[in-house]
């Protein structure tokens, strides 16, 4: 019997893996500093959540290929309060923001064409790549002073082959949100190459030290002459990564054939089931008060864990102006395997930096979403481990 090449990944599970379940296996405590989900998180859903899967008018079975007029308008009226005016029908509904990833691959690649990503970055796009036949070209985030894009690294990755870039805006795991100016120099770049411009939004209501009128813009409201296909979903924005439901927005140049090829795409799955759709209106105008536990819980997070790192030498984090992620620059003394692995040992679970595309030494990622008390219990038995086995300065990356 034969399997494609596209899912012949290396699924052993890794030495980290093994020994985090060893260790839950024991029933040693862990800290879990990557927890990233918020329903395991802690927070205070209402009751009443789960009433909007009941409606009626989910019993028939009238299919929409990209998705129901009543959810897309809600789409549309998160977009309102963002100050962008959308049309429904620039709307596609898909279950997740994976599927729609999937199917921009599609509408804008062919089989060996090159979608280009910065990173660091979340682990997710090389399986959607592997499986939709496209190859994944990296071009480094750099950081200086904060993290920043930089435009010429872009083009030196560019081929004939590339087809679009991938921004997610703030990124994850490094909180960088997308300022005007790189926009605009990702704009030029797009319109030169003739390239699309995906932009995945999930964290965009999760910004630090933005007042509301300072908060960065959805690129929903589009680029001059660019085609734009903005991703995202009530995973992050309403804390409901179980109801599975995401959406494309599609602006720009050649808007009605993008449309008109996604919805064909959309039709050969309709994956995306009714109770869900119909409930999208009511669980999207309530989420201000799930965001805003959140918030707050990231925010003293990030303040505990400055707190906790106070003078040491051994430890910095870095910039961040979204999003629930922390980047510490620790001294790249062993592999981070050992780093992460040592922390293990002492009851806090943290991810090594090369897990979302930096270097193999030197960087841990931390989720800002733990409730506090093991969030601060953590820390401080990872700043004490990082001080006593790393105490040395370290420089800017």
């Amino acid at each position: 019997m034969h399997f494609s090449e596209r899912s012949n990944w290396n699924t052993e599970t890794t030495d980290l893996a093994r020994a985090h379940r060893k260790r839950l296996e024991s029933g040693l405590p862990i800290a879990d500093l990557t927890a990233s989900n918020p329903t395991r998180c802690g927070f205070a859903y209402p009751p009443s959540l789960l009433a909007a899967l009941t409606d009626p008018r989910a019993l028939v079975y009238d299919p929409e290929s990209c998705g129901l007029l009543p959810a897309r308008q809600a789409v549309s009226a998160y977009y309102a309060d963002q100050g962008v005016a959308l049309d429904p029908k620039q709307i596609v509904l898909t279950t997740s923001t994976s599927e729609a990833y999937s199917f921009l691959f599609r509408l804008l690649s062919d089989p060996g064409d090159e979608v280009l990503i910065l990173q660091p970055g979340y682990p997710l796009f090389d399986f959607l790549a592997a499986l939709d036949d496209v190859r994944l070209i990296a071009a480094p985030l750099i950081y200086e002073n904060g993290w920043q894009i930089d435009p010429e690294s872009i083009r030196r990755a560019i081929t004939p082959r590339t087809r679009a870039i991938v921004v997610v805006h703030p990124n994850n795991p490094t909180g960088h949100f997308t300022k005007t100016s790189e926009a605009e120099q990702l704009a030029r770049l797009c319109r030169e190459f003739g390239l699309a411009l995906i932009v995945d939004e999930v964290f965009l209501d999760y910004g630090f030290d933005f007042s509301l009128s300072a908060q960065p813009a959805t690129f929903a409201r589009g680029l001059q002459a660019v085609p734009v296909y903005v991703v995202s979903g009530l995973s992050k924005i309403a804390a409901l990564p179980q109801m599975k439901a995401a959406w494309i927005v599609v602006v720009g140049p050649k808007s009605d054939q993008s449309l008109t090829r996604l919805e064909v795409i959309a039709d050969t799955f309709l994956s995306m089931n009714a109770p869900v759709q119909w409930a999208l209106p009511a669980w999207l105008a309530g989420r201000s008060a799930i965001q805003q536990q959140i918030r707050q819980r990231v925010a003293a997070n990030l303040a505990a864990l400055d707190h906790a790192i106070g003078a040491a030498s051994a430890v910095q984090r870095l910039a961040v102006e979204g999003g629930w992620y922390a980047v510490l620059r620790i001294p790249a003394l062993n592999p981070d395997d050992q780093t992460v692995l040592a922390l293990l040992d002492r009851g806090v679970w943290v991810h090594p930096g090369y897990f979302f595309g930096l270097p193999q030494s030197g960087w841990l990622v931390l989720s800002l979403l733990p409730p506090a008390p093991e969030f601060s219990n953590g820390v401080a038995i990872m700043i004490d481990y990082l001080g006593t086995n790393h105490g040395r300065n370290i420089t800017e990356p």
